[in-house]
């Protein structure tokens, strides 16, 4: 099987990326900035590459010998304060991956880029590949980032066959940080929840790396594919967790205006210089209907989903086994 390439190999996908890549018989080099977080086994068939995505020498030798690359490393935080900054990372770096790729002669580049590159939708109209991007992210850098840099990726499948997945929200098992996670911690056997007023897709990361891999294989060149399973408001997510841990919290709403008065409060201070994560941009989200469908993974790619339910049950467990969650 031919070598592939994974960026970002600590992250929460792309060890899942990884691991599916290993069952599926493919050798697979993994490029992290620091071996000591990765969380899965060692494997005969992975080589880890301490490197950063910045690091273009090392990225370039890291290329030699693969066929494909899948592109997952990402900058992620909401805190920091000007577009530049993710762009630099997540725009500038991957653009420049991909000529490194096609100066290697690589086959196929697939990049994950998100879901919030195109337009949300309700449950009874959910976005697709094909809406626009969408209020509030239209001002979050971080989506204006990954947004920028799915256009520059694609703009190179002329010149070498090229890939984009666009993921919801992933939940699920290795999940270091906790990154997205974090809204287990939120709600974990506490006995009571307050919950914003919007929802999003949630969708198990397991399902995701594996429809990357399809789409690696047998995804149309050109194209991008949602990776998305279940639309649901932020008081049917936590109803979730609370059956999967059997606990009966009370679910207590928060009006809109409450965050997007802190909100507002944190676009102050990230004007004066303190680089806090919340601001009106991010507020806003919570309170929208974040909703995706996944027509068209199931239709061209074959993917079937489980259950949301049964990737919150492997986060806690997972998080349990790390003594993150007593």
């Amino acid at each position: 099987m031919p070598t592939i390439l994974v960026t970002g190999a600590n992250g929460l996908l792309a060890t899942h990326i990884i691991i599916e890549l290993l069952e599926n018989g493919y050798h697979v080099k993994g490029l992290l900035r620091n071996r000591a977080k990765f969380q899965y086994p060692g494997h005969p068939n992975l080589e880890l590459i301490e490197s950063d995505i910045t690091d273009f020498p090392s990225v370039k030798n890291a290329l030699a010998g693969c066929g494909s690359v899948i592109h997952v490393a990402a900058l992620t935080a909401q805190n920091f304060l000007r577009y530049d900054v993710y762009e630099k990372v997540n725009v500038q770096a991957s653009e420049k991956l991909v000529k490194l790729a096609i100066d290697a002669k690589i086959k196929r580049f697939v990049y994950v880029s998100s879901a919030n590159a195109f337009g949300y939708g309700s449950k009874e109209n959910p976005g697709d590949e094909t809406t626009s991007m969408k209020a509030p992210f239209t001002s979050s850098l971080y989506a204006r980032s990954k947004q920028e840099a799915q256009m520059r990726v694609l703009s190179y499948r002329d010149q070498m066959e090229v890939v984009v997945i666009n993921p919801t929200f992933m939940l699920g098992a290795y999940d270091g940080k906790p990154s997205s996670g974090q809204i287990i911690f939120m709600g974990y056997l506490k006995p009571v929840i307050f919950y914003p007023p919007g929802g999003k897709n949630f969708v198990h990361v397991a399902d995701v790396a594996k429809g990357t891999v399809l789409a690696l294989e047998n995804g149309t060149a050109g194209e991008s594919y949602l990776m998305a399973n279940e639309n649901l408001s932020y008081r049917e997510f936590f109803r979730q967790l609370a059956v999967v841990t059997e606990r009966n919290p009370m679910l207590i709403p928060v009006p809109g205006f409450i965050l997007l008065a802190a909100g507002y409060i944190g676009d102050l201070l990230r004007f004066i210089g303190y680089p806090v994560s919340f601001s009106s941009v991010n507020m806003r989200s919570l309170c929208v209907h974040n909703y995706y469908n996944n027509e068209k993974a199931g239709q061209q790619l074959g993917m079937t989903f489980r259950p949301v339910k049964q990737a919150i049950a492997e986060a806690i467990d997972w998080f349990r086994s790390k003594g993150m969650l007593s």
